[in-house]
């Protein structure tokens, strides 16, 4: 779903919460800093601006020796509290805090007010860590819905994915939508399941959900010791030894596998060996030359499988413990340097402009032409972030570099490297990193090149937006600023939309829910000021035909000197579900219609499927036919045609059983099971269709699909209801007809908001 971004303040709040690693530590997200920042700007690890040593550019050892990785999970299931027992453990931060920032404090990637005030990651943030000799560059990503842009452009950027799980929940809504993600990008994953210290947390029921619900290859590389209240540690299916967690989860006692464990941790190894050796030959020939299972690989043969398969997304290696007790945590970092790829491992293709998009692989190199990708923006106090993953090259800071897309070339300003909401100053950045700019004009998708180079970066997905509402200024002294926020966001955010409703004059914001627009507001009144009215929200309706439609309709327009002249004979039809949602068809056979005006019946097309003629809504899954027509010598023209194309669409749209659409989500609702009973009838009052249920402990699980329009103030007939203990998420899952009766209400509603702004 789109991008949220918000500013951070970019000052850091102590130098106490550098690490000592900081000089040694690879740079996740270098921040370029513009001419407006101060002399005497303070960075993370307290050295002043100007005096940072150049970092040079990574050696092919070096960059052997990081890795990229994003943190995603659905929501609530732990992922920032990980990050925050990461950046412990590695030395980035001397202390550990909880997410929702009851101390005061906060977990450290939770760096905005709103964040910590709803418990939740709003914003992707950024960071950079050392474990051992290796580098690791972190992204921590949300778990809601309404702000999956975020994980959409980090996955898009990243290298590896850590994959968390709710050791009781399984596999939830979004768990699904992240899988679709990092299948999308071809991002290998290592998946974490977390608290497993809670009452009814079953790993081995989470690993079969993992196969049977996301069809992946997994298995665990660690079993657990003692579970829920009494998780102690984990056993190492590879070393065959046992980790206990001490006081804080800093020191990590290697011991021997208790003996109640042996025979589970044997059969669970088997399972292991079984499950590489499907999709790796060299661990299968191993097993076929070998008395197996009387005897096993060793350590080295079995882990270098399973970074092979790792790596080429065969398989899906499990890790195990509780974040928030602290366990398991040093285990899973070295399982992410373990068996998750490095930048120069992982495929990256770009097209040659200049050869027909030709696609051409990137090579990780630091010496060859510098290739980047703008992949995010974020205002900060000092101007516009651009924050960008070097794919090939070395950028450093006064290079001079094109903006293919824009084609633009700038200077390259000041290079920074991220902490969360602190930065660090560094000269240049090599192959495989991730780094950012102050002060350069871009957008988000942005590709960055050596200006010899005319090379573009495929572009990331962005779902359509599913939800809008019409906000304006409380006064007019707040105009100039809403103004510069609603530029703002629409930068930053590629699923935030803003347009202005032709007929009533209004602004609409569109997003992908309830809670991304409340953010925005929210933010608009903190960040710049702006008090706001907003009205109702409105529900992305889409138009759509059912039958075959013809058309036959003449343009004629005469009113002194040349007119206008069109004809068009013709047909639409609906493109069916597996169809593109528009599409144009010139079957027009000889010259009854020159060529020259082709283009414009197009442009007609594309203008009447704008607005459509039942509630002003965009049309979809529509195939426009013009098969004959005619011209006249002297008055035909493109106008004359793009007027008759819009005319000729509404003509054949009126006789082909038009239907109003309606977005439709997919709602997954967790509820203590006393409550059952009273949120499937609101589920039922709601119109909602319940398809899956499922215990979960002493909660329930119910999955159901429920009309948009009919869940907002859903949230807190839940909470009243289930007195505070229930809780949903919910995604966008399809467009599907509205009843007759919303159909007849739906267009009275319009016509007469027409009429009234007609008055």
């Amino acid at each position: 779903m789109a991008s949220l971004l918000f500013s951070r303040s970019l000052v850091s709040r102590s130098s106490t919460s550098a690490s000592a690693n900081v000089g040694s530590v690879t740079n996740f997200m270098a921040v370029g800093g513009g001419s407006k920042l101060p002399t005497n700007y303070l960075f993370s690890n307290g050295i002043r601006s100007g005096m940072v040593n150049s970092i040079r550019p990574y050696s092919t050892n070096d960059i052997q020796k990081m890795r990229n990785i994003g943190i995603s999970a659905h929501i609530d299931s732990g992922k920032t509290t990980l990050t925050e027992r990461i950046l412990y453990y590695t030395g980035r931060i001397k202390e550990m805090h909880d997410v929702r920032g009851k101390d005061g404090v906060g977990a450290k990637m939770d760096s905005m007010d709103l964040e910590r005030e709803k418990g939740i990651t709003i914003q992707s943030a950024a960071t950079y860590a050392k474990w051992g000799d290796q580098h690791i560059n972190i992204i921590d990503t949300p778990g809601h819905v309404d702000f999956t842009i975020e994980v959409e452009r980090a996955l898009r950027v990243l290298d590896g994915a850590v994959l968390v799980m709710c050791g009781v929940s399984g596999v939830q809504s979004q768990t699904i939508t992240v899988d679709r993600q990092m299948r999308r990008y071809n991002v290998p994953r290592v998946t974490f399941i977390n608290k497993l210290d809670r009452v009814g947390a079953d790993p081995w029921k989470v690993i079969d959900q993992l196969r049977s619900k996301l069809s992946l290859n997994a298995a665990a590389v660690q079993i657990p010791i003692g579970g829920e209240i009494n998780l102690e540690g984990v056993c190492d299916l590879l070393t065959e030894k046992a980790y206990i967690f001490g006081e804080k989860g800093s020191k990590v006692q290697e011991t021997e596998v208790p003996s109640s464990l042996v025979e589970l941790l044997r059969e669970k190894k088997i399972e292991l060996i079984e499950r590489v050796a499907n999709v790796d030959d060299k661990l299968g020939e191993w097993i076929i030359e070998n008395d197996f299972p009387a005897n096993m690989p060793d350590e080295q043969t079995l882990g270098d499988a399973i970074r092979r398969c790792t790596v080429n997304r065969t398989f899906v290696p499990v890790f195990m413990g509780s974040a928030f007790k602290n366990i398991g945590v040093q285990k899973l970092l070295d399982g992410v340097v373990r068996f998750l790829p490095n930048p120069s491992e992982k495929k990256s293709i770009a097209l040659d402009l200049t050869n027909n998009e030709a696609e051409v692989e990137l090579s990780a190199d630091p010496k060859k032409p510098f290739v980047g990708l703008a992949f995010k923006l974020e205002e900060g106090r000092f101007g516009q972030l651009t924050y960008m993953r070097v794919y090939q090259g070395t950028l450093k800071r006064g290079d001079m570099i094109k903006n293919v897309n824009l084609n633009k070339v700038i200077k390259v300003p000041r290079l920074v490297r991220m902490h969360a909401n602190e930065m660090e100053e560094v000269q240049e950045v090599g192959a495989g990193e991730i780094c950012a700019m102050f002060g350069v004009d871009c957008y988000s998708g942005n590709t960055f090149t050596q200006q010899q180079l005319n090379y573009t970066m495929t572009s990331m997905h962005v779902p359509e937006p599913v939800m809008s509402l019409s906000i304006a200024p409380k006064g007019k002294d707040g105009q100039t600023n809403f103004t510069k926020a609603l530029n703002k966001f629409q930068k930053e955010d590629p699923t935030f939309r803003v347009q202005t409703d032709q007929e009533s004059g209004q602004i609409v914001i569109s997003g992908m829910g309830e809670l991304h627009l409340d953010i925005y507001v929210e933010r608009m009144r903190r960040e710049y000021n702006v008090e706001t009215v907003v009205g109702k929200p409105l529900v992305a309706y889409r138009e759509t035909i059912q039958s075959r439609g013809d058309y036959n309709y003449t343009h004629k327009k005469q009113s002194g000197g040349q007119g206008q002249y069109a004809k068009m004979i013709g047909y639409i039809e609906p493109t069916g579900p597996e169809g593109p949602d528009l599409e144009f068809v010139n079957d027009v056979i000889g010259t009854a219609i020159t060529p020259n005006f082709i283009e414009a019946i197009k442009k007609g097309f594309n203008e009447a499927v704008h607005n459509g003629p039942l509630i002003g809504h965009p049309i979809s899954g529509v195939r426009f036919v013009v098969n004959d027509g005619a011209t006249h010598s002297v008055d035909s023209s493109e106008l004359a045609f793009r007027i008759c194309a819009v005319n000729a669409f509404k003509e054949g749209f009126k006789v082909a059983d038009p239907m109003i659409l309606e977005p439709i989500m997919k709602v997954e609702i967790l509820t203590p099971i006393e409550f059952q009973g009273t949120v499937i009838g609101g589920i039922n009052r709601r119109k909602g269709a319940i398809f899956n249920t499922g215990a979960q402990g002493e909660n329930i699980t119910i999955e159901c699909e429920v009309p948009l329009n009919n869940m907002f103030g859903y949230s807190t007939e839940l909470r009243s209801s289930t007195q505070g203990k229930g809780e949903f998420t919910m995604e966008y899952s399809k467009h599907s007809p509205v009843t007759r009766e919303q159909f007849d209400q739906l267009i009275e509603e319009y016509q007469k908001k027409r009429a009234e702004e007609k008055k």
